[in-house]
């Protein structure tokens, strides 16, 4: 592993009430292409896959003979480009922040000046030997290439710049992907922290998301580590009901939020709160023990285009509300925004201007 790519300025230490997400950065290289591209590399409309060695050309090829728009992509990092453009509008707003492994490459490069363009700070850690993860794109089909988004090491967190930006975390923030590439050693050392802040009176909070059924399926072992850490749970209905097999919680999702919210918690500062989107049907939100229903405005069918950021874009909504001192019925109303508007557009791309209000 290199030196760290430095991007925008660092966090200012010891304040609280900013965001910082760790995660898995991926270039998303999104262009629109025939179906003879398609065919080339025998993808089907629609389909999500991980590259295989046969698929490695497309990258180079959609740049080469297509209109591309780069966009940063990989779920944490999603989520904390839509938080920072759901606060861009205020003269006094919270700093977003992100630290994740590229490769020493031109992709890498793009990935932090899109970063930076959107007002997120980034501290990658540099893997000399691997590239930059990338995702082809053509609105709902990918082929995703993770590459050195897979080898972020737990030692990055403890270099100067980094810390500073933990330190001045009010709210971290990781997908449930991060557990599967030895990111649960991250976790822990960051909800120690969270934990520790909590116990001394300063209100951190430490937020995961599910992220896949499979996660909960084949990664129980390091869901288990994390979740004792985890202060706001994100989950949809199919993850959720994952959990709920995986831990013989019922069928019931109702009981099953309600089981996942009582779940061990290691800091006794706050209960957990357990957030589970349902797409169209209302949000389910366990706080305080109490189950509350929150409707999603109807939006008709012709009107969306792409629904794979969905999820991340509700998280960005919804935490932006937060790091302002919102309650969870706001921030659940600002995810549903925000979701609302990322359907309705390729990828998880927002527009130049956000206005909400």
């Amino acid at each position: 592993m290199g030196t760290p790519l430095y991007v925008g300025k660092a966090l200012p230490d010891g304040e609280v009430g900013h965001l910082l997400g760790c995660g898995n950065p991926i270039l998303d290289i999104s262009a629109m292409v025939d179906k003879d591209m398609l065919d080339k590399y025998e993808l089907e409309n629609g389909a999500v896959i991980l590259a295989e060695e046969r698929h490695m050309p497309v990258y180079a090829e959609l740049q080469e003979k297509y209109e591309v728009e780069y966009i940063a992509g990989g779920a944490t990092q999603n989520t904390i480009r839509v938080a920072a453009w759901m606060l861009s509008g205020r003269k006094k707003r919270p700093e977003c922040a992100y630290v994740g492994c590229v490769g020493n490459d031109e992709y890498g490069r793009k990935l932090a000046a899109t970063c930076a363009a959107g007002g997120v700070h980034t501290n990658y850690q540099i893997d000399e030997e691997t590239p930059t993860g990338t995702c082809a794109r053509r609105e709902r089909t990918l082929v995703a290439n993770l590459a050195a988004a897979n080898n972020y090491r737990r030692e990055h967190l403890f270099h100067d710049r980094t810390v500073e930006m933990i330190r001045g975390a009010g709210i971290v923030y990781a997908a449930g992907f991060f557990l599967t590439s030895g990111g649960v050693e991250c976790i822990e050392h960051l909800g120690e922290h969270v934990h520790a802040a909590a116990t001394a009176g300063n209100p951190k909070r430490f937020c995961m998301n599910l992220s896949a059924p499979f996660i909960c399926e084949f990664f129980t072992d390091q869901l288990d580590a994390a979740m004792p850490y985890v202060d706001v749970l994100f989950g949809n209905e199919t993850e959720c009901m994952a959990l709920g097999r995986a831990k013989r919680l019922g069928d019931d999702i109702a009981l099953v939020a309600l089981a996942i919210a009582a779940m061990p918690k290691k800091s006794g500062a706050r209960g957990r709160v357990v957030v589970i989107t349902q797409g169209a049907d209302p949000t389910l939100v366990v706080e305080n023990g109490v189950l509350h229903r929150y409707a999603v405005s109807p939006l008709a069918k012709q009107s969306i285009v792409d629904l794979n950021g969905a999820g991340d874009a509700f998280v960005g909504g919804f935490l932006s509300q937060l790091l302002l001192g919102k309650g969870v019925a706001d921030a659940v109303h600002a995810g549903h925004w925000a979701g609302r508007v990322i359907i309705q557009r390729s990828g998880c791309s927002v527009p130049e201007r956000c206005d909400f209000a």
